[in-house]
Parts: C-alpha cells; structure tokens; sequence
C-alpha cells in the first residue's frame, strides 16, 4: 500500500504530494489524515507529513514511513476543506492544514507543554482517627509533618504548592509523609479555563418583537428541514439581533447540534461570552480567540473535539474549530474587514462558513446594521434571504446625529479638536452623569512630525511612511513593522529646532479632554492600552461598571457594544477613512460612523451624535448622519457599476516584495506577461509600485486584475504560480489575494 503524503512545508514546490510505502505494521492503524515522521531528500532529519490518499502502486522508487505520530489526527472532511482552501487562495495545503490543528501546533509536534497542564495533588490515604491515634502513641512526633496532615484533614485535597505554603512544610516534609504512607500525590490534569472569575446572573429568553419573530421562523424552518440557506440579518443598531441568535443557538440545541459564533474584534469576544453564558452556562461554551493563552486556546479546543461544548464562540479562526453535529454558523458585524486573512492563507471568513454550511445542509447567518456592499447587493438580487429589522428592540430611538462644519469652527477661531458644539454637550453630559464615548480612528499623540523650516518629515527606515509620535514613551513608533526611535528635536536635514507635531492620535485627544474637563474621568481603548491579557474586558467593564465620564476610542468602541448609560457620541474627525486609497473608502466611512453612532440611547434616554468633518457634502457622511443604508447603498452600488468593482468584479491583487527592486520589477513584468498571454475577459493592469512602495526593507509592487473569479481563472493563476516557482531564478515573493481588504 502507498500512502500520498502533503510534507509540512511553506516551500511552494513541496506543494504537492509524494509516495511513501506503508510499512505492513501500520495496517489497520494508518489513515487519511494520519501525522507520520518520512525521510525526505538527503536530510538526516525525518520531515512531518499529512496522509491524504492512498494507492496500490507508485510509479517511483520510494521510501518507507518511519513513524505515526500520536495526537490530533485530520478527517477525511479536514483534508477536503484543506484541499478548496489551498486551490482557491493560491497556497500550500500544509498551511491551510495548520489551521484545522489544535493551537500550539505551529510546525511540528505540539509542546507538551502547551498541551496539557497538570498539578500534583495531595490525599490522605488515613483517616482521622489513624492519624489521631498515631499521634497519641507518639508514632508522629513531628510538628510539621503534624501541622501538614492536618491542614489535609480540614481541606480534605489540595495543591503540593498550597501545602507547602500555607502549612509552612517543605516538600521533603510531604516526601516523608508520602514514605510512611500518611499521603499520596496525584498529578492530575487542570483544564486552563479563561471563565474562571465570570460570575454572571443568568437570563431568560426575551418575547421577539414581530420582525424578529419573522426572521426567527424563516431560518428556524431551514433548521427543521436540514437545508444549507443564507440569510442577511439586517437591523440597524439596537435591534436585538444578538436576541434572535441566541433563540436560533437554543432551537439548535434541543435537536442535539451545535452552533459557531463568529464576532469580528476580540474586544466584542468578553461580551458576547458573558451574553451566552448568561443564557446557555459555562459548560455549554468554549472560546477562541488570539489574546487567549496558548494553553487556554489548547484547552478550550480540546473541549470542543471531545464533545463537552455545544457553542464555540470567537474571532476569525473559530471558524476551524473542531466541533461535531454542527447545526448553525452565525457572523456577526459580518462587514468587517478582520473575517478577511492578511496572512497565509488568505481567506475570508465567510467563503468557509458557506462552504461549511452548505457540506453540513444547515443555515448560514450573516448580520449587520451596515452589510458589505457585496453582500446586500446578493440579498437584494436572492442570492441570499434578507430579514429586516427596522426598529429597535426596546423600542428607544435611533439618536439624532448633528454634522458639525471644522472649516467653520476654524473661521471662527477655534483650533482645538473639540467643536463648541460638542464642547457643549460634553459639558452637559458631564452635568447630569450620563457617559461620552469618543471616536477618534488613529492612535497615538500625533500622526507626523515635520520641521516648519525645510519640510523633512521624519520616516520609518525600514518602510516608506511616516512615524507616529507617542508622547507618553516620548517615541516615534511605525505602525506597519514596529520600528521605533527615540523623538526627534532637531531637524536632521536643517538642524531647525522648528519641529511640529501634526494630526491628532488618541493619546493627544485624551491630553486635551483632561485639559478641557479636568472634572471628567476618562478612559482610552486603543491598541496601546489594550496590549495585555484580558485589557479589552477590563476597560470596557471599567467604563460600564465604574460609570466613568468619557471612553476615549478607536475602531475598538465602535461595534456591538451595549452601554446603557451612553448618550452622547462624539466622533472627532470623521474624514480620516475618506483619504486612503481604497474603492472601499466611503462604504468603510459609512459603516464606521453608523456603528459608532449606534453605541448612543440605546436605552431610553435619547442619543445625541456629533461629527465632526471637513467634508460635511459628502454623502457617506450624510447618509450616516440619516442613518439611511438603502439611501447610501443605491449611491455606492451605481458607483461600483459604472467603475466595475465589486460585486460587479472581483478583484485579484498579486504582490510582489523583495530587496533587490530591480529584480522585482522584472518578475512583475514577467507575471503580468503570463496573465496576458493566459486569461481573458478580464482587466489586467500593468506593474506598478504599490501605494505603500517599501515596508521592513521590502521593496513593493503589484498587479491589479479585475474581473469574475470562476474556475478557470483559478486553474490558471494557479498554473502560472506553480511555473514561476519551479523555474524560480528570482527571490521575490509573490502573493496573490483574491479581495483583499487593503489596497496598499
């Protein structure tokens, strides 16, 4: 028998299968998706390798498998999905196959340190009156060893650490209790559990209103007949979308199936948890996210492979988990841009969940306040079902939203971030004890730094952009490689000590609210604060439970989160997503200034949101401020039409990076030769330098091509890559992404 075997391997040429003979002692053990241990080429070291065939015969002389490895094995189905994955996002299967692995699982083996946690126990092997009795006779003279056993005899088990600790012993003291058989320690596994300190009362299901009740009954029915379908739940903010999830989750569950819970920020992750343990209990939920510990993430994922959970909720890669009798997937804010990978593979969140859901005939939920443009322009032609839910669950009213003119505040001689009209209601908020969330989409003090003399602005020396001051370490930090150098005072070029800081970052906003409010307490989330284990849960909780005046923010605030006391949103500078170099740029303005918008009376005291522009004509900046998406998705669509981007076109981005740049342009032009020569019907622009042209000493350039994605062009972008790489003269590295949620 031989085995078809994927080598663990980022090499683009390993990229296929190679035959190994099945040695006869591993019949009846070895299977698809078996891990084994292969010599491969003149290597002394054995490789790691994934079954994901077999066959009578090979065609070549080949080498015996040495070893199966022990642990997570694949599935058939595993493979399969790992197979569409590498075929559809241009990359090796083994990468698509380390995500369908438990986490600590990076290259090889996992750590054992990393996969189980165990602690040594101490038990009593006599009882109290043995011990009693052996101290009266005098059989234990020893103070310690005495105070040890009884400590045991109160506590019954406990940790060797906590013994040692609190009965002040040593651990010879416990080894010659252990000899003399009064003892015995146990090493026992402990599960790393992240709920561990949640306490959360628990909750009863809520009486649908009648839109949601209509939305629950269509996608209940797709449960009851065992059917894949796709839903857009659309509500606007406030809605109770989350309500009717959890409905659906408990109708999964009576029929003894299970359900996936994506949220896109890990910031929402804590409140969706403590939502659903509220609802269904710890027992029934396992988590997954990237600010989890390695070994909590192991754990959480071992639950879910033995069957102990019902409900795996979590960011982007939960998607992967290992659970069994799936009977719903849910995504949250399904625009956001993080379902979409930037590291290989480069998939989309979503792409898998439909594959998912329709391989396992069950619903697919999709909801938002503001959907991706593609994705409503699929509901509005049937492709998917679209639910609406026009008011909100409460029935408290959408806030009303004021645009507040910076060219004016200017004119009349106000230079500071904060608008007198804001200003004003900040002052009023503070007044009557209700709390302000700030929005503000840029961290740090100030965006560049630049001498008023000759004009040198200070650039990151790895990557073509400028650095971004941070005042409370007094650093020039890059945001794109995470170099950073000491503040500059005098210009380099000139030596001026003319040096302006310019552009507002969180850091500088916070500076000038406690300037302006000394009154107020405030709070910043950003991803300088949020650098901790647990940081997101500790601040929102802070915020909401501490009543604290002012939640000053980026993109983290903005989504999904419920604060009953918010009645005031201010958003500083709502041009900022405007000015990037994206087709995207007003749907991402429009959805950003809607969700943060959403955050205000979402209780019964009405929401006041101001936003502050240079742009106030700008129609995403008025449709948020209306609250209008059919007005705003009208306007984009046409937009979309007439200039072919999606959802009229895919786009496919090849980048090519290295740093040697001539050596890049010629494998560009190369690359775009072959697509030219290759694929038809579509538009395929020449080579040029991408926006941002050089990032961590990368020289960058790319290929935009635009048109449908069917099969054909798959196979054929494929094709070319798998060329380049076997006749690969040139170092460059060569991405393609199908899609992607950056342009530059």
């Amino acid at each position: 028998m031989v085995a078809e075997v994927i080598i663990n391997s980022t090499v683009k040429t390993l990229n296929r299968t190679f035959d190994y003979n099945v040695p006869e002692d591993f019949f009846g053990t070895i299977k698809i998706g078996s891990r084994v241990l292969i010599p491969f080429g003149n290597s002394k070291n054995l490789e790691e390798g994934f079954i994901i065939g077999f066959k009578d015969k090979s065609e070549y002389k080949i080498k015996d498998i040495v070893k199966i490895q022990e642990g997570y094995d694949l599935t058939k189905e595993n493979i399969e999905l790992a197979k569409w994955m590498a075929r559809k996002y241009f990359c090796n299967i083994s990468d698509c196959i380390k995500m369908l692995l438990p986490p600590g699982t990076s290259t090889k083996i996992i750590d054992n340190r990393i996969k189980e946690k165990k602690l040594n126990f101490v038990y009593l092997k006599k009882t109290k009156e043995e011990i009693e009795n052996d101290i009266n006779q005098k059989k234990l003279k020893s103070d310690k060893q005495i105070r040890a056993l009884n400590f045991l005899i109160e506590n019954d088990e406990c940790l060797t650490t906590d013994l040692e600790m609190f009965a002040d012993v040593s651990r010879a003291i416990l080894n010659t209790l252990v000899k003399n058989n009064y003892i015995e320690i146990i090493e026992k596994q402990v599960e790393r559990n992240p709920f561990i300190n949640k306490k959360i009362e628990e909750t009863q299901d809520l009486k649908l209103t009648v839109e949601q009740q209509n939305a629950y009954d269509k996608i209940e029915k797709s449960i009851k007949n065992n059917e894949f379908n796709e839903f857009l739940l659309y509500g606007v903010t406030g809605s109770g979308k989350t309500e009717v999830y959890m409905q659906l989750i408990k109708k999964v569950l009576s029929n003894n199936k299970t359900a996936i819970m994506l949220v896109p920020e890990i910031s929402l992750t804590p409140q969706m948890v403590n939502r659903f343990i509220a609802r269904f209990g710890q027992e029934q939920i396992a988590v997954l996210h990237s600010k989890l510990s390695v070994g909590e993430r192991y754990d959480q994922w071992r639950r879910i492979q033995n069957n102990e959970v019902k409900i795996v909720i979590g960011a982007r890669s939960a998607i992967f988990a290992p659970i069994k009798s799936l009977g719903i997937i849910i995504i949250d804010e399904e625009h956001d841009s993080s379902y979409k990978s930037e590291m290989p593979p480069r998939y989309n969140a979503k792409e898998i969940a439909s594959y998912m859901a329709r391989k396992n005939n069950i619903p697919l939920v999709l909801g938002s306040a503001t959907p991706d443009v593609t994705t409503f322009y699929k509901a509005q032609n049937n492709i998917i079902e679209l639910l609406p839910l026009t008011k909100r669950a409460n029935n408290s009213n959408l806030p009303t939203v004021s645009i507040v003119d910076l060219r004016d505040e200017l004119a009349n001689g106000n230079k500071t971030m904060i608008s007198r009209a804001l200003y004003e209601e900040i002052q009023t908020n503070l007044q009557q004890k209700r709390q302000t969330i700030l929005f503000l989409n840029r961290r740090g003090y100030s965006t560049f730094v630049m001498c008023r003399d000759c004009g040198y602005t200070v650039k990151c020396k790895n990557c073509n952009i400028t650095l971004t001051y941070h005042m409370k370490q007094n650093k020039l930090k890059c945001h794109y490689c995470g170099y950073e150098q000491d503040n500059v005072t005098i210009c380099p070029e000139c030596n001026s000590n003319k040096i302006k800081y310019f552009g507002t970052g969180t850091q500088k906003l916070e500076e000038a609210i406690n300037k302006m409010f000394p009154q107020a307490i405030t709070i910043r989330m950003d991803v300088d604060t949020v650098n901790k284990k647990n940081s997101h849960e500790e601040i929102l909780n802070k915020f909401k439970d501490e009543n604290i005046d002012i939640l000053i923010g980026t993109q983290m605030v903005v989504k999904g989160h419920h604060f009953p006391n918010v009645t005031l949103v201010g958003v500083i500078a709502a041009d900022g997503s405007l000015n990037i170099d994206d087709y995207r740029a007003s749907e991402r303005t429009f959805q950003i200034l809607t969700q943060v918008a959403g955050r205000a009376g979402r209780e019964k005291i009405p929401g006041k949101v101001i936003i502050q522009t240079y742009n106030p004509d700008n129609f995403s900046i008025e449709c948020a401020q209306k609250q209008d998406y059919e007005k705003f998705y009208l306007a984009e669509n046409n937009i979309r039409k007439q200039l072919k981007y999606p959802p009229y076109c895919d786009i496919i981005l090849f980048g090519i990076s290295g740093e040697n740049e001539q050596e890049i342009i010629k494998t560009s032009n190369i690359i775009y030769e072959k697509l030219t020569q290759t694929i038809k019907d579509v538009n395929i622009f020449k080579p040029m330098p991408a926006p941002i042209d050089k990032i961590k000493n990368k020289h960058r350039w790319r290929i935009i091509v635009k048109g449908m994605v069917n099969d054909y062009i798959i196979d054929q972008i494929n094709e070319i890559l798998a060329d380049m790489y076997k006749n690969k003269s040139s170092k460059a590295r060569i991405v393609v992404d199908v899609n992607p949620t950056s342009m530059m």
